[in-house]
């Protein structure tokens, strides 16, 4: 049985700047890849195409009869990637369009249950969905057909067809390509050898040669980021990563996350107890460096320095999240680890200080490098409801107070650490629902 492995991303980097003839070459490649993309954008990205993109091949020959790579001399390596690139945002920008207007209908109270069924199973079956936005019949195979009619018999239908059509003008986006930064090469497209990797060009027969600063060698599509102003690039390139399994990995945890303490188990274990202090530093400089600027606007305030620094500092900052998530997994072992759903961040509050924190939380970035870091050790990650999880009492489920980081109840007269009952419950939940 083949061992199961997860993707991942490594980097590599010209060991020495590529010249400036050379640079200009891979720039009119990418300004090309993006044309093409925001061709297929503009001429895709409608409901008429809708039909067109699953699996994207009738996508592909139209763009290959069209013209367009001979018109800007784009070899085909470059062109046939650009084009499923573009192809795979629109899917990707019609899932996120069904996903907001499901949220918005789960919200609705003004939508009867029925309607919200009848709605939902559009949302679902591709080419219902498709049907209805192009006002046309809809034809579906044997059962979902039997199930479409069942369903439209309990609603108005063409009230509800025209509240979803309503629905995707608001929420569906067309996609443009903005400023050019690289593009995708296929493994026809490049070749390594004398310590670096040759790149195909515009040019018949010919390829930029670019030192790279290690030897590895890879046999798959790589994307190529550009660095005009360093003068350098930087290939990213997805390898296999085998999952790692411990035997000594049997522990169920629970954790709650926080602003000052990264987060805490049903323990009491604390990690990333200089989380706060990082997020403070960092949230604070901002706000300052933010205000600096918009009072000397008009000067043309130079802000390289601005964005170098603001990097170096989200890079000690994540540097400090991954080593402490690296050390809750080998000190709690856990098999089963249970986090809380957690709602949209919000603003709004009377504190403009507080807001920025909470705007700045870097708590998105330590949920993603947690999953990863998780699914590179086997450990099973289970999300648990959060509503009303922190001012519930882990020993009775009374609903009791906080106060100074520390929870009370009045039920059953206990006292702990807020945090730690806040996970205790995670725990609960998760155990329970599994």
């Amino acid at each position: 049985m083949q061992p199961a492995t997860i993707v991942k991303t490594t980097c590599q980097y010209n060991k020495e700047p590529i010249s400036d003839e050379d640079m200009m070459k891979l720039r009119e490649i990418a300004a090309d890849c993006n044309k093409v993309r925001n061709y297929v954008y503009q001429r895709f990205g409608g409901i008429g195409s809708l039909e067109k993109l699953y699996p994207g091949y009738t996508v592909q020959n139209e763009m290959t009869r069209c013209g367009l790579r001979e018109q800007l001399g784009l070899p085909s390596v470059y062109f046939n990637l650009a084009v499923f690139d573009a192809l795979a945002d629109i899917k990707c920008q019609w899932v996120k369009t069904k996903s907001d207007i499901m949220a918005k209908i789960g919200r609705s109270n003004t939508l009867a249950a029925e309607e919200k069924h009848y709605l939902r199973f559009l949302l679902k079956v591709n080419n219902a969905f498709t049907a209805v936005l192009n006002h046309r019949q809809t034809v579906l195979r044997a059962d979902l057909q039997k199930s479409y009619e069942q369903l439209a018999d309990t609603v108005d239908r063409a009230k509800m067809e025209r509240y979803l059509c309503r629905q995707v003008r608001k929420y569906h986006i067309k996609l443009h390509a903005g400023e050019m930064t690289g593009f995708s090469i296929s493994e026809r497209a490049y070749r390594y050898g004398d310590h670096g990797i040759y790149l195909t060009i515009k040019e018949k027969r010919k390829r930029i040669f670019v030192p790279l600063t290690d030897n590895c060698q890879y046999k798959r599509q790589l994307y190529i980021k550009l660095l005009p102003e360093k003068k350098s690039l930087e290939i990213k390139v997805p390898i296999d990563v085998r999952v790692k399994k411990h035997a000594d990995y049997t522990k169920q945890v629970g954790i709650s996350l926080g602003m000052y303490t990264m987060f805490v188990t049903d323990e009491g274990h604390s990690y990333g107890e200089r989380f706060g202090e990082y997020q403070t530093h960092y949230a604070d400089w901002v706000r300052e460096q933010t205000a600096n600027y918009n009072q000397n606007r008009e000067e043309g305030t130079e802000r390289k320095k601005y964005y170098a620094k603001k990097r170096r500092m989200e890079e000690q900052f994540h540097s400090y999240i991954n080593m402490e998530i690296n050390r809750f997994l080998r000190t709690e072992k856990p098999e089963i680890l249970y986090i809380p759903k957690l709602p949209p961040a919000k603003s709004g509050g009377k504190v403009k200080e507080i807001n920025y924190s909470v705007s700045m939380w870097q708590r998105g970035y330590i949920k993603k490098r947690l999953l990863l870091k998780c699914s590179e050790q086997s450990v099973k990650v289970v999300e648990v409801f959060g509503k009303g999880i922190s001012s519930e009492c882990s020993c009775c489920g009374e609903s009791g107070k906080k106060k100074e980081g520390i929870f009370y109840c009045s039920a059953c007269g206990l006292q702990i650490e807020e945090k730690r009952n806040t996970a205790q419950n995670v725990k609960k939940r998760g155990m329970i629902g599994s």
